[in-house]
């Protein structure tokens, strides 16, 4: 069977770890820390664990503050809420190059019931734009892991983007986190390739699979840095296929869906592109398998739009 685990648990249960190792690291949250999963540092180290209520500008300028301090300070909220802070993380964190780690959780339209206002559904956009600001997304627990350890040592700005659903994993257990290198976890594919991202990364494996079933030779590549993008094997794999897919539980402005609209169009290359995610709507509410089923982010709905595409290269 396999292993299931939400990131943003891989996340509260990593930060302790890491807490003991880099006694630099605090943590910041605005009154979600069950939710965030940061509980889990304040129960571990109480003195450098700070609740800074339903304020979170007021959280960013402070986490900035520490760490221009020497600190390294994680700021965690739900997606939604701590980039809604976009004054002063573009001012405070990116534009001061403090060693921030925004850690946004819910993020998606696969957090649920919870709707619209709950999700983190332009987060990633946001984050982007500014200079500077690296922005990460792992598929699974380990990766998250790994990722949480870079952060640790890296300087600079960056965002952390989590799930409150249960991701399969995707990576084996020794797994080492590259920075800024995507991971091709399928390869041969001549027909498609699919860039996947956070949650979606599994459901493109799957849909892959049934593919490949039909005949049809599709890759799956893991891009779990969003920024800096891996443009050299997202062109090199799109060289090699008739068809170019995105997956992302985020809208497809300004995400994933647009980094490689970017990329293959700044070097002249001319393929078919297909942005899987939220397509300039909103999110609705409904179980995580319903709204992955109406958006079409599950492994049946990624297959069926890369099927459908592939009848028109």
């Amino acid at each position: 069977m396999a292993v299931m685990k939400a990131t943003r648990d891989a996340f509260g249960e990593t930060l302790v770890k890491l807490g003991e190792k880099y006694p630099e690291v605090v943590v910041l949250d605005a009154d979600l820390a069950k939710s965030t999963k940061s509980e889990a540092f304040l129960k571990a180290f109480p003195d450098r664990f700070f609740e800074m209520g339903i304020a979170e500008a007021n959280m960013i300028g402070t986490a900035a503050g520490l760490a221009l301090a020497g600190k390294v300070s994680f700021a965690c909220s739900f997606a939604c809420f701590i980039t809604g802070r976009f004054d002063q993380i573009r001012i405070s964190v990116a534009y001061a190059n403090a060693n921030v780690r925004v850690v946004g959780s819910h993020a998606g339209v696969a957090i649920g019931e919870d709707g619209y206002s709950q999700m983190g559904l332009e987060d990633v956009a946001l984050m982007r734009s500014l200079p500077g600001m690296v922005v990460m997304q792992p598929a699974d627990d380990v990766e998250t892991a790994a990722m949480m350890e870079y952060l640790c040592t890296h300087q600079g700005p960056a965002y952390l983007r989590t799930t409150r659903q249960k991701l399969e994993r995707v990576n084996p257990e020794d797994y080492t986190y590259r920075f800024g290198k995507a991971v091709e976890l399928r390869q041969g594919g001549t027909d498609a390739v699919i860039f996947a991202t956070g949650g979606e990364v599994a459901f493109a494996l799957h849909a892959a699979e049934a593919l490949a079933k039909e005949g049809h030779q599709v890759g799956v590549v893991n891009v779990h840095t969003l920024k800096p993008l891996d443009t050299e094997t997202i062109l090199r794999l799109s060289e090699q296929a008739r068809l170019v897919v995105t997956a992302e539980d985020h809208q497809v402005i300004g995400g994933l869906g647009s980094a490689v609209a970017e990329t293959l169009a700044e070097a002249g290359l001319g393929r078919r592109l297909v942005r899987i995610g939220l397509q300039d709507v909103f999110g609705e509410s409904g179980t995580p398998e319903q709204l992955l089923r109406h958006f079409q982010l599950d492994a049946e709905g990624i297959a069926a739009q890369v099927r459908g595409a592939l009848q028109g290269v």
